[in-house]
């Protein structure tokens, strides 16, 4: 950033939260807002000059150029934001959209910000003009915010703010199925601390019953690495969901040993066994690119196929379109159920809601 002198210099690192699985208990100089599914970002804008950086500290600038010109347009002539970068498709927030736009040819990435056009939501103020803000009151920060994008409009928006707990929880219930991943509790009364979690984001977590058609070796070589998870549509049909992942080493162990009597020698009678056939990918959700079955311990994308007949429960927080949006989190097997029941109808789905009620 050539030339810029502003009160609050990159790198900054965000404030970050701790997470939690339930609302607190409601207490006085508590706000909440949505939790936005992106990437989070810090705009720092001096002039003509703007400059995307992620919560790494890295540059997003030249991934969303068609954020500059309407950051310029809507930002005060000085300030350092903190928000978050989102992409909407056609059932709510799409963050796999979004990763599309992490490309290092110029081409695609002026090409995908026409088809696929971000938005940013700002959710705090760090600095405005030549005065930093990290040491005020959350309260403060968000009174300044509200009044410096007063006027703004999309693809710029400021985050809804409540200090009701209830419109909080119809948020937690509702906008998930706008693809927001959960509501944020902040003390109105907190300093920006950079880098510590002193802030709680609520997600929900839910269950399903999956079939385990496959897995990963971890990376060390020893157990499981992750589970490879499918349910059956309408049509008979197993769809790769996810992957159960994140399992401590004596866990690891012991479904190493439970899923090995499941180990396919010959594949053709897999659901999966053309999973490298790009015509398959479009019919179906299959594991991973196309690579090899089993073998090397050090190919991230190959997998070992199971007798699609184990059934696992396990903790989920939220689809989006028909997969788990993060790892889920693998809590016991289920042998009094039947592969065959494990289908898309057992999930809790809410329905979308329009960006527009969250963001109006």
């Amino acid at each position: 950033m050539h030339g810029v002198r502003l009160p609050v210099m990159p790198p900054t690192s965000p404030m970050l939260a701790k997470l939690a699985r339930e609302l607190p208990s409601p207490r006085a100089g508590t706000i909440y807002e949505p939790k936005w599914d992106g990437f989070r970002a810090i705009v720092y804008r001096d002039g003509e000059e703007v400059e995307l950086e992620s919560r790494g500290e890295k540059s997003f600038t030249r991934y969303f150029p068609e954020l500059l010109p309407a950051i310029r347009e809507a930002f005060p002539e000085r300030c350092v934001v903190d928000g978050e970068i989102v992409v909407a498709g056609p059932k709510g927030l799409d963050f796999n959209l979004l990763q599309q736009r992490i490309h290092p040819a110029a081409s695609r990435v002026e090409r995908l910000a026409t088809e696929t056009p971000a938005s940013f939501v700002a959710f705090d103020l760090l600095a405005l003009g030549d005065r930093d803000l990290r040491q005020e009151a959350f309260s403060e920060r968000r009174r300044l915010l509200e009044e410096a994008l007063a006027d703004t409009g999309p693809p710029i928006h400021v985050t809804p703010a409540t200090t009701d707990p209830a419109v909080a929880a119809g948020w937690l219930d509702r906008f998930v199925g706008a693809g927001l991943d959960g509501v944020v509790v902040k003390d109105s009364a907190s300093k920006y601390h950079e880098g510590k979690r002193t802030m709680i984001k609520v997600k929900h977590e839910r269950t399903a019953d999956c079939v385990v058609a496959g897995y990963r070796r971890h990376k060390d070589g020893g157990g499981v690495g992750s589970l490879l998870l499918g349910l059956y549509d309408g049509r008979g049909n197993l769809h790769h969901v996810g992957v159960a992942s994140g399992m401590a080493a004596a866990l690891r162990s012991e479904l190493h040993e439970a899923i090995a009597p499941y180990v396919m020698t010959a594949t053709g009678d897999h659901p999966w066994a053309r999973w490298e056939e790009a015509e398959a990918h479009e019919r179906l959700l299959m594991p991973g690119t196309p690579s090899r079955w089993s073998g090397a311990r050090d190919s991230g994308a190959s997998w070992i196929p199971l007798r699609p007949e184990l059934v696992a429960e396990v903790r989920y927080e939220h689809l989006q379109g028909a997969r788990f949006r993060h790892p889920a989190r693998f809590a016991r097997w289920r042998p009094d159920r039947d592969a065959a029941s494990c289908t898309y109808a057992q999930l809790v789905v809410a329905p979308p809601a329009e960006l527009a009620d969250v963001v109006s």
